[in-house]
């Protein structure tokens, strides 16, 4: 891990060519009756009791978003305190143990992370292969993180790891449309109008894809490296476009995602986002 600072500038390829009012507390009329059973306020207790929902739970955990948690549940793959399960919008109290998996759940601290991933490490928690996964760069983390996304085994660059499920959840799926940026290398001089080609869109065995952005690296002499911005993603998305054009990929680079960059990283070194980063993560989400 290191504690530089990222550098502010873009890794972007270069084209060339409401508030809220709060409602006032109604005032209790004296001498009112309270329904029978009523308890008394408490200024000092939290409402519930300090009561969470179960999905937020397990969400807040990092084991999945809570649309993801609702579906465990209602399957009855998770128990409370030794007993299954069901219900939609049940809660739970501290102390509660919560079970998934054969494993008991804990309640832990939101981390965000970033690396840079090196080539030959599979994006993955734990692989039955027994090959080397990017958590192993991670050491030995109190909390539990996991990759938000993937990259391929031999894709390079930026990749991002978090316990948050609901931040994943918002920053994989299609409807968000989170950027990415790649450094492309192909095995042959790749023509203007392919990269044309690859800006106006064409089908692939999965639907229509296109780039945002498709242009030479640098002052365009070297025909061969390509700058590439684009929103999905689809499984090895990059490499079965230029194949479908006839070109090879000798090397992906993720540079950017989401505005997470691996400026000051050196290959598997990792570190933790800032508050600032962190904010403007949730702040695509809104």
């Amino acid at each position: 891990m290191t504690d530089k600072k990222r550098n502010s500038k873009s890794d972007k390829p270069q084209r060339k060519a409401g508030s809220y009012t709060r409602k006032p507390l109604r005032k209790a009329t004296p001498g009112a009756a309270k329904p029978a059973g009523a308890k008394k306020n408490n200024p000092h207790t939290k409402a519930d009791d300090g009561k969470v929902r179960l999905n937020k739970y397990l969400a807040n955990a990092g084991i999945c978003s809570r649309r993801e948690a609702d579906v465990l549940i209602q399957s009855g793959a998770v128990s409370v305190n030794g007993k299954v399960v069901t219900e939609l919008g049940a809660k739970i109290s501290p102390g509660d143990k919560v079970n998934f998996g054969g494993e008991t759940i804990h309640s832990e601290r939101k981390v965000y992370l970033v690396m840079n991933k090196p080539k030959d490490f599979i994006t993955t928690v734990d692989d039955p292969f027994g090959r080397r996964t990017v958590l192993q760069l991670l050491g030995k983390l109190k909390q539990r993180v996991y990759p938000v996304g993937r990259l391929d085994r031999a894709t390079t660059g930026v990749l991002m790891f978090t316990n948050d499920g609901e931040l994943t959840k918002k920053l994989t799926h299609p409807k968000y449309g989170v950027k990415k940026i790649y450094h492309v290398t192909l095995n042959k001089n790749v023509t203007e109008n392919h990269l044309k080609h690859l800006c106006d869109g064409f089908e692939l065995e999965d639907g229509f894809t296109k780039a945002d952005v498709a242009v030479y690296i640098g002052d365009g002499s070297k025909k061969k490296e390509v700058g590439m911005e684009l929103h999905s993603g689809k499984n090895r998305i990059i490499r079965r476009m230029f194949e479908h054009l006839g070109y090879e990929v000798v090397k992906l680079d993720r540079v950017y995602f989401a505005g997470l960059t691996k400026k000051n990283l050196a290959r598997g070194q990792w570190r933790f986002l800032s508050e600032k980063e962190v904010n403007g993560l949730k702040m695509l989400q809104s």
